[in-house]
């Protein structure tokens, strides 16, 4: 006799039943390698950025010569010299002048560069790369090439001649008037590339319905651009300002090639002044004390970079 169940508890049970499967254990976010693994890294960074710099840091308290092993401890005499050296205090303008010229040129020409390019104009790939080329040069080839040009009988002065402008004519990097600026243009050149493409990842970011929507509301296209796309893309504008101001803080590469600090210092800076000291003129300890003193003020400002861009991640 065979009896029907239609009851659904029934059912379930006559239905065969699927192994069930195991669940795999989720890796735990905890789990840390073993810390000997960094161990290597570690070390050859310690012998190879962390002694020499300690020992320079320590040399230039000193009146060590850079060839015998005996030195005298001198204390902060090293940087009173420096602070008092009427040649590294005008390297220390000229460095301040270039970064903040430079920094500003470079992000304000990467900026309209970039809302230049980031529309549906055809060549637009094709002037990115265009105007992204000079980053690729080395700063020294680039210096190098720019001194050619920029000499009394160079391309420059020859090119303002034949369209008529030969008032304009300049000796661009023998006049101490004008040196540092010539520079400062040339920097602005090969750097702007840079800026450009971080302005142009931050500006792809922007929503369209932002822009579409104040349009509608009648605002033209400066006023988008200064309500809507510059506060969008503020995290850009901080990392690229701030990057160009460390990078410039250290410039040696173009001031070396176009015009090695000259004429009469001119165009001297924090770089090419430690240079000299310390190879040229031989006076170690005072090389490392401007040095040291460029560290620390490249270090501050690293440190407000992180600030601001770590404030900028958590917002």
């Amino acid at each position: 006799m065979t009896v029907l169940v239609n009851s659904p508890a029934a059912a379930m049970e006559a239905e065969p039943r699927l192994p069930r499967r195991r669940r795999k254990r989720p890796v735990s976010a905890g789990v840390r390698p073993p810390a000997w693994f960094v161990l290597p890294a570690i070390l050859l960074y310690a012998l190879v950025v962390l002694w020499p710099n300690a020992q320079g840091i320590f040399y230039s308290f000193t009146d060590w010569n850079g060839r015998r092993l005996d030195w005298a401890f001198e204390g902060f005499a090293n940087y009173a010299e420096v602070l008092s050296d009427p040649k590294s205090l005008l390297a220390i303008t000229n460095t301040f002048v270039l970064t903040i010229i430079v920094s500003l040129g470079q992000n304000i020409v990467g900026l309209l560069l970039a809302l230049g390019l980031n529309t549906k104009v055809k060549s637009r790939y094709v002037l990115r790369l265009v105007f992204f080329l000079p980053v690729v040069l080395t700063p020294i080839v680039a210096g190098y090439l720019w001194k050619y040009l920029m000499t009394p009988t160079g391309t420059i002065n020859n090119l303002l001649d034949a369209i008529g402008l030969g008032a304009l004519q300049q000796n661009w990097l023998g006049n101490p008037n004008i040196v540092l600026y010539s520079i400062c243009a040339v920097i602005i050149w090969q750097g702007a590339g840079y800026s450009m493409v971080i302005y142009l990842a931050g500006l792809q970011a922007v929503p369209s319905e932002a822009l579409e929507a104040a349009a509608i509301d009648g605002a033209g296209p400066i006023r988008r651009t200064w309500s809507i796309t510059l506060p969008l893309i503020n995290g850009a504008i901080v990392v690229n300002l701030l990057i160009s101001v460390i990078g410039n803080l250290k410039q040696f590469d173009t001031v070396f090639s176009m015009t090695g600090g000259g004429p009469s210092g001119a165009s001297e800076t924090m770089a090419t002044i430690i240079y000299k000291t310390a190879f040229v003129y031989l006076q170690f300890p005072h090389a490392l004390a401007q040095g040291v003193m460029l560290t620390v003020l490249v270090g501050v400002i690293a440190f407000a970079q992180f600030r601001l861009t770590q404030r900028k991640a958590l917002a």
